[in-house]
């Protein structure tokens, strides 16, 4: 909810960048909350398989 609030201006902070070092960490950065997102809902889907199968 706080991403969607936040004004993110990934150019401009590239074009800011000090060394390749920096993009390699804005882009590591703006994956994290992809990631997170995928791996949340890989175990939701695995938890409620998992139920499911217990129930048969």
């Amino acid at each position: 909810m706080i991403a969607l609030i936040q004004d993110l201006n990934i150019e401009d902070k590239l074009k800011n960048a000090p060394d390749s070092n920096y993009e390699i960490g804005i882009f590591i950065g703006s994956m994290i909350p992809f990631i997170v997102l995928v791996t949340l809902a890989y175990l939701m889907y695995y938890y409620n398989k998992k139920n499911q199968d217990n129930n048969l």
